[in-house]
């Protein structure tokens, strides 16, 4: 499996933009860790300049967080300066919502900053966009119809018209899983497994991977059942629509071949020191199915990316964690992951 982190950390022509996510959690702390490194060379955030200061002070101090007018303003800062592109509209008390709380001006701050770098990516005056953690909870709170980052930035990538198809995939270097449905209920999820969701998933997942330098990917689909149905034992769904899938994706010239059953598929996709993985991607069912593995083997390196997009997106593979919000202990590592994720794949 090719390396997911590796690549050069020099200023790309464009600037990459880091959005601030939930002013609530640890969002804005992680991004300030960041800037005091190298990886945040060419790099801008979309969001308030005094949260940032905050962000700054509580984990540190010594980082000038300086306004810019426009993107290409960010290019221009010197090593040690975190530039921020202030975003319109912004609630004007973000400062008064509680650190480590729900609060619907985190949350509206927090959809306006992603609503503004699709703007940017789609009018090119960014690389990419790399998105701070969001909560699902302060985004309804606030009035955003949207259960998540994937939809909201699948339907404002397209205004006016059917936006693209799009899917999420969590990685890390020594596993891949994209997902085949997302943030729904269980109930609703296994409904949603159909044979052209199925199908487009796995499209998907192979167009994508030569961004990252695999263009033929052996793609292994896990079953929705138990031992993937058990020759309809224990449901019939990979007869009647997963197994059909991948027979028109590899009439199609595609490696994929299932279902395996989705608890031992994990284990043999893995590429490890001493155990070369069998397969470069897992197409995966359900939202739990799929991401439990990729984050039990470490949420540190871990990178959500959202394919099928027409601009590079990518995310820490955590939350907010309110729990230690403003306490300057969160772990900016992810972060620095999907940076470097996203940098490769904007090259």
């Amino acid at each position: 499996m090719a390396p997911m982190t590796t690549e050069s950390n020099s200023a790309p022509a464009r600037p990459m933009a880091i959005t601030m996510g939930d002013a609530c959690g640890i969002g804005p702390e992680i991004i300030a860790k960041l800037f005091r490194t190298a990886d945040a060379t060419g790099c801008l955030v979309l969001g308030d300049v005094e949260v940032m200061r905050r962000a700054a002070a509580l984990t540190g101090g010594r980082l000038a967080v300086a306004r810019v007018e426009t993107p290409a303003d960010a290019l221009a800062q010197p090593p040690g300066c975190l530039p921020v592109l202030p975003v319109a509209g912004l609630p004007s008390d973000l400062l008064a919502a509680p650190l480590g709380h729900i609060d619907a001006r985190a949350g509206a701050a927090a959809g306006a900053c992603i609503a503004r770098a699709v703007e940017l990516a789609l009018a090119g005056e960014i690389a990419g966009i790399v998105t701070a953690p969001i909560h699902k909870e302060a985004l309804a709170a606030a009035g955003i119809g949207y259960p998540g980052h994937t939809e909201m930035l699948q339907a404002l990538s397209a205004p006016g018209v059917t936006p693209p198809p799009v899917r999420m995939m969590l990685a890390n270097d020594e596993l891949r899983t994209v997902l085949v449905t997302i943030h729904l209920s269980l109930r609703r999820a296994i409904e949603a497994v159909t044979f052209d969701a199925v199908l487009q998933t796995i499209r998907i997942a192979h167009r994508s991977a030569a961004r990252w330098g695999q263009p033929a990917p052996r793609i292994a689909v896990a079953g929705l059942n138990p031992h993937a149905g058990e020759g309809g034992l224990f449901g019939d769904e990979e007869l009647r629509l997963i197994g059909p899938a991948i027979e028109a994706a590899r009439a199609e010239g595609i490696a994929a071949s299932g279902p395996y059953a989705p608890d031992t598929v994990f284990m043999r996709a893995r590429n490890a020191p001493g155990h070369p993985g069998e397969f470069d991607i897992v197409v995966a069912m359900t939202h739990d199915h799929g991401l439990i593995p990729v984050k039990y083997l470490g949420v540190e390196e871990g990178v959500n990316v959202t394919l099928g997009l027409p601009f590079v997106r990518t995310s820490p593979d955590h939350g907010t964690a309110f729990d230690i919000a403003g306490t300057g202990r969160a772990d900016p590592r992810s972060l620095a992951a999907a940076l470097r994720m996203a940098r490769r794949l904007a090259a």
